[in-house]
């Protein structure tokens, strides 16, 4: 492995900050990127998110608010998506949903055993076998064991707490203030759509890169 792998957690339609955070970057020829899903919805201009990542060739995982936008298309089904959702809806064009189509649920890099995945994974059964609604949505482990959002089961562990790996996990989804550092994973999705921060992961260093939300563009 020659180049740097630069993992990216949530932009939410967030462009300028995705914009500045790849100059800040200086990517070469040899460096690779993933995108940990949630491109979409909630900020400014998911179309101009979704043309920069094509742009930068980058991998992007399935997260679940492109999970929902994709079961909503496939369905019409109104519970699949939010009201916010549709905005982003109406503006994907051709190219974009054929993206969507093709986001894989994670990215291995055996190299360096690292994984990277959208939510994240219930700790004792094989990562590789875990469904999308599991690696996409999932923030906490609940009393049942299954996975769970931290606002339905608020005293349940999260799922990174538990996680003992192999393999390092890279995830977003779950947004903090801060990045969430812990022996085996690590949680970069600091809530830039919120008025928090962009960050990208700079592997094989394990170095950290952040931009400055503008503002808050979801409440």
């Amino acid at each position: 492995m020659t180049g740097r792998l630069i993992a990216i957690g949530d932009v939410h339609g967030c462009h300028l900050e995705l914009a500045e955070l790849i100059a800040r970057l200086e990517l070469t020829r040899d460096d690779r990127l993933v995108f940990l899903g949630d491109l979409v919805n909630r900020g400014p201009d998911s179309c101009k998110v979704l043309d920069l990542v094509r742009a930068n060739r980058a991998i992007a995982l399935l997260g679940n608010h492109e999970l929902r936008l994709l079961k909503y298309r496939r369905t019409n089904d109104r519970k699949y998506v939010k009201e916010h959702d549709l905005d982003t809806y109406e503006k994907l064009r051709p190219q974009d949903w054929a993206f969507l189509e093709q986001m894989p649920l994670t990215f291995e890099e055996p190299e360096l055993n690292v994984v990277c995945v959208h939510g994240g994974f219930l700790p004792n059964e094989p990562w590789q076998k875990q469904p999308p609604e599991v690696v996409t949505r999932i923030q906490v482990v609940d009393q049942d064991g299954h996975a769970a959002k931290r606002s339905d089961a608020p005293d349940a562990p999260l799922w990174a707490d538990l996680w003992n790996g192999p393999p390092f996990v890279i995830y977003g989804h779950t947004p903090r203030p801060e990045i969430y550092k812990l022996k085996w994973s690590v949680g970069i999705d600091t809530a830039c759509c919120l008025g928090g921060y962009l960050t990208a992961c700079v592997l094989p260093e394990k170095r950290f890169v952040q931009v400055k939300a503008r503002r808050a563009y979801y409440p």
